[in-house]
């Protein structure tokens, strides 16, 4: 059932507001931007719960409440704080809409937490399916599409645009679902990430499509939550490719990525395509971060490929190509920011690598720790902890692995199935394990090349792909080939009885020839007269 109704504008409560610390801070200890959001009960989802927003004052330009399926519609708001479509239960299917937003809503949390301001918003275990159509947003916090609390959202195959400030394309919260298939996003506005969630988090699966964002702020992927982006293309021209708040995680396979980090946000102090961290503003969970990416290629522009701090973090690689086009670039940097408690406050890494090829080098501080795990014909070329800073660094590799040296390196400890180090070439420079010089290979470094029998899942996928279409034609063949044969059959059967057919023609015309009428027939000569009898 749809309906349109009207709400009067009502003020939060002054004294819900005054019930919302602001934290205890201590002389050493360093807040994120923007300041510190309210705090939540912590739950099992991620970031915590938003248990303590009113419901009730959701309004919309549109409602729904409850199955409903509607095609080529027009939904508009331009009131501050109200959805142009908003769905409260059963499941609405819109195809082909077109949903515009407008209006700037100031209060900040409700919009970026419960979606107050969102062009089309789910709730209350509801669910939304776009198919088609475009959406468009030109307010402060007004997210495109936005999934709250037990709701999903469907969309697929949608125009996505947003330019204010503080507007994400696709956002989940307080455990939302939201599955987006061959979406194109576009957003210009400052802290306005194309894939985007905030306290609460949730499960967002991106497949497909365009995701680009130019804002200060504005990663392409803004993650507290668990988000999974394949076969897509991410593209930041301000910020960087990926961040990820806290105990949540992100997922990449077989996505193409370019960044150009050239705008610092907030406390940030590092340009990076990839950014692990805990803001200690309470939109996250404390705990390990998750990074896997898998069958991907990464161009980065400016600064390093990953950087983490104020964390623990695990980094999983494999079979994924990197262009690092700044020169003075780390791969990982791994180091105490203007997060967390100081002395306390590094990044923690445990690095999976598996027929991956990084070029770059590993930069830890005093505060910092890295375990690097390569394996399955990975290749590393760069330098380790060359300035002697790190508080811990461990180095595991298996036999088909290779470290490449462009500088000295210092690490902790070394295991090595290779137990003469002969897969890590000095390349003119000097490993010291534990403070000692390690005995490894002098000779010429082999270059770099991708292991030829490895298939990125991509490849498996399109040859899988193609597989109805190899069946097809060889089965054409073989039907082309049975009827070659069919043809030859009857070409030669007919042959052969066309020769037996004028053989019997040629022997019927000589017994023909052969054949004399009665009066053509030769007649025994008889002498004159023997047929007469004489007179007795």
């Amino acid at each position: 059932m749809r309906k349109k109704v009207i709400v009067r504008c009502a003020l939060i409560s002054s004294a819900l507001m005054a019930s919302i610390t602001a934290g205890f801070l201590t002389s050493n200890l360093v807040y994120a931007e923007p300041p510190t959001k309210p705090n939540s009960s912590s739950s099992n989802k991620p970031g915590g719960s938003s248990s303590s927003f009113d419901t009730k004052s959701y309004k919309g330009a549109v409602t729904f409440s409850e199955t409903a399926s509607e095609a080529d519609g027009s939904y508009t708001s331009t009131t501050a704080g109200e959805n142009a479509v908003l769905v409260s239960g059963g499941t609405v299917n819109l195809s082909n809409p077109t949903i515009v937003k407008s209006g700037d809503d100031n209060s900040g949390d409700n919009a970026d937490f419960y979606g107050t301001n969102a062009a089309a918003l789910s709730y209350d275990s509801s669910k939304i399916k776009i198919n088609g159509g475009t959406i468009t947003t030109n307010g402060a916090h007004a997210n495109a599409v936005f999934a709250y609390g037990d709701s999903t959202i469907d969309i697929a195959d949608t125009a996505i645009k947003t330019s204010a400030n503080n507007s994400g394309g696709i956002m989940v919260t307080g455990g939302g679902t939201l599955t987006a298939t061959n979406l194109n996003i576009s957003t210009s506005g400052n802290s306005s990430a194309a894939i985007r969630s905030d306290r609460g988090g949730g499960t967002m699966t991106v497949k497909g499509g365009n995701y680009e964002v130019s804002g200060t702020g504005s990663p392409v992927i803004y993650s507290t939550a668990n988000v999974t982006v394949s076969n897509a293309t991410l593209i930041s021209t301000a910020s960087e490719g990926a961040v990820i708040e806290g105990k949540n995680s992100v997922t990449l396979d077989n996505d193409d990525i370019t960044v150009t980090n050239t705008k610092l946000n907030g406390n940030s102090e590092t340009y990076k395509a990839f950014f692990i961290y805990q803001s200690m503003s309470g939109d996250a969970d404390e705990g390990t971060g998750n990074f896997t990416m898998t069958n991907s290629k990464v161009t980065n522009n400016k600064g390093e490929i990953f950087f983490v701090t104020n964390t623990s973090a695990i980094i999983t690689l494999e079979n994924n190509t990197y262009v690092n086009n700044d020169t003075d670039g780390a791969f990982l940097k791994a180091t105490s920011g203007k997060w967390g408690t100081s002395g306390k406050n590094g990044g923690n890494v445990t690095l999976y690598a598996k027929n991956d090829g990084i070029f770059g080098d590993f930069v830890i501080d005093d505060v910092s720790t890295l375990t690097a795990n390569l394996t399955e014909k990975a290749y590393l070329m760069g330098t380790i902890n060359r300035a002697k800073t790190a508080k811990e660094i461990n180095l595991v590799m298996d036999k088909t692995s290779i470290v490449v040296l462009t500088g000295d390196s210092y690490i902790s400890s070394l295991t090595n199935e290779d137990a003469e180090n002969s897969n890590i070439y000095a390349n003119g420079h000097k490993l010291y394990v534990g403070g000692t010089e390690a005995t490894i290979n002098q000779d010429t470094p082999p270059e770099y090349t991708r292991d030829s029998e490895s298939e990125t899942e991509a490849e498996v996928e399109v040859k899988e792909d193609k597989t109805w279409l190899y069946w097809l034609l060889g089965a054409a063949g073989v039907a082309f080939v049975i009827a070659l044969i069919i043809v030859f059959i009857i070409l030669s059967k007919n042959k052969k009885n066309k020769r037996a057919f004028e053989e019997q023609q040629a022997l019927a015309q000589v017994e023909h020839n052969n054949m004399k009428r009665p009066w053509e027939q030769e007649q025994p000569l008889q002498k004159p007269g023997a047929n007469y009898k004489k007179n007795a």
